[in-house]
């Protein structure tokens, strides 16, 4: 049995100033102008390239990478926008090591891929720098209206796009801002310099879009009211349910969300402010655990491991983040499931986790035996549901598939007049790159029906 503490070592302020900054620094310092063009001539400009065919936006990368390597990061940018209008956040944080680059050719002769994403921040980092506003023009104006629940990169896309088009469009947002995920669920250090709220601000510089925060569907407004009041409306609000454990002492103090640990993160203005244990245990195997594993241990945490219920290779983070993690002092420990959480005096005191394994039909199945794990903190880290109430308060309900909204492949739902897409509808990703296609599609969709 692992030593307990009778008191959870949790707190706040565990470095200096200078460590904070330095931790959640940028990651991925960009590229200056000679450093673009080195890695833009190692592009072999390919026809029907792979890279652009595994970027779920469609994105011409050989195209934008060719105007780079010619001293055009602009018109880069542009190539870049015409398809992905929040590429600036995709090339922070799209996993580009298992999508574009992966397919890149230079991986057969040197397995080594152009560096497809920060090429793509240099281009759209230079355009927001040179750039007042945005190049893009609205069409005449339609006369039509249309609601968007939801500002994150689905709501976003989908909203520039219907404004291109001359609809006149109102984001229905929940919280304070605009960006969800990308404001509110990204590890700080992918995206820093409120990066997040300045590329919300280029968005809305089309015009035609009209933004009202802190209102909630099913609280504020109803499915049926945004019918009666548009002429189309797009759901888009994303996974606001989180995953139980169901492991006894789940309840007990220091087991968190790390979802909203995040958001609060993301949100801090002084990150010296927010506790930490001195051991923090992570379950899940996702990008949310990742991401909370690594900043715990930027925030000082002393030890930091993840516990994994199946092998390295089936975790959903990448492989790339995996190594992150490792790097920066986050232990993985996989074939190990929660079986119960250990207190004393109602404070979380260590987990006691299950070593799994695959029995003869492949099947996950307990072993009986168990390790436990010293912990002053834990946090959860499985996985979001879609809350269904909200969209179902008015007289028709919307069809469901797995618990997410059901739609076609032009993300229209059972409902007449309602589209969706992003993580709330079912087959959704937990991709910003893949929302911001769904909300493309949709767009396509809403005003094809609007113009007919």
């Amino acid at each position: 049995m692992a030593d307990t503490l009778s008191a959870p070592d949790i707190r706040a302020g565990r470095l200096t100033s200078d460590d904070y900054l330095q931790n959640f620094d940028d990651i991925h310092p960009p590229l200056d102008p000679h450093e673009a063009a080195v890695e833009a001539d190692r592009c072999y400009f390919c026809y029907d390239a792979p890279c652009t065919i595994a970027c779920p936006t469609s994105i011409d990368i050989p195209q934008f990478i060719r105007q780079i390597s010619t001293g055009n990061p602009v018109g880069a940018a542009k190539t870049i926008f015409a398809e992905n209008i929040l590429g600036g956040m995709c090339a922070r944080v799209c996993p580009t090591e298992t999508l574009c680059e992966e397919a890149c050719v230079r991986n057969v002769a040197e397995d080594k891929p152009v560096s497809i994403g920060l090429l793509q921040r240099h281009a759209t980092d230079t355009y927001m720098a040179s750039i007042s506003g945005t190049h893009f023009r609205r069409a005449p104006e339609t006369g039509k209206r249309v609601a968007i629940v939801g500002g994150g990169p689905a709501g976003l896309a989908c909203a520039h796009a219907l404004a291109l088009d001359g609809h006149d469009v109102t984001i229905y947002e929940a919280r304070p801002k605009l960006g969800g995920l990308n404001e509110y669920g990204i590890a700080a250090y992918k995206s820093v310099n409120d990066f997040a709220q300045r590329e919300v601000e280029f968005l809305l510089s089309v015009g035609g879009i009209k933004v009202e925060t802190g209102k909630a569907l099913g609280r504020d407004f109803t499915l049926s009211d945004l019918r009666a009041g548009h002429d189309a409306v797009f759901l888009a609000m994303g996974l606001s349910g989180v995953n139980a454990l169901a492991a006894e002492g789940e309840d007990l103090n220091g087991v968190l969300d790390a979802v909203s640990y995040i958001a609060q993160l993301r949100q801090a203005k002084d990150l010296s402010v927010l506790p930490v244990g001195r051991r923090v245990v992570v379950i899940g195997g996702g990008m949310t655990a990742i991401d909370i594993a690594v900043q715990t241990k930027k925030l000082g945490a002393d030890e930091v491991t993840i516990l994994y219920r199946r092998g390295q290779d089936a975790m959903k983070a990448s492989r790339y983040e995996q190594e992150l993690a490792q790097i920066e002092g986050v232990v993985i420990r996989d074939w190990l499931a929660p079986k119960r959480i250990v207190g004393e005096g109602g404070n979380v005191s260590a987990v006691e986790a299950e070593r799994m394994t695959l029995d003869s039909s492949g099947r996950l199945s307990g072993t009986g035996e168990t390790v436990t794990f010293a912990a002053d903190q834990v946090f959860k880290a499985i996985g979001q549901t879609f809350i269904a109430d909200p969209v179902n308060g008015g007289s028709e309900p919307l069809a469901l598939e797995g618990g997410r909204i059901r739609v076609d492949a032009d993300r229209k739902t059972s409902l007449s007049g309602v589209w969706a897409g992003g993580d709330c509808v079912a087959g959704g990703e937990d991709l910003t790159v893949a929302s911001v296609e769904d909300g493309k599609l949709a767009a396509r969709s809403i005003h094809a029906a609007l113009t007919a």
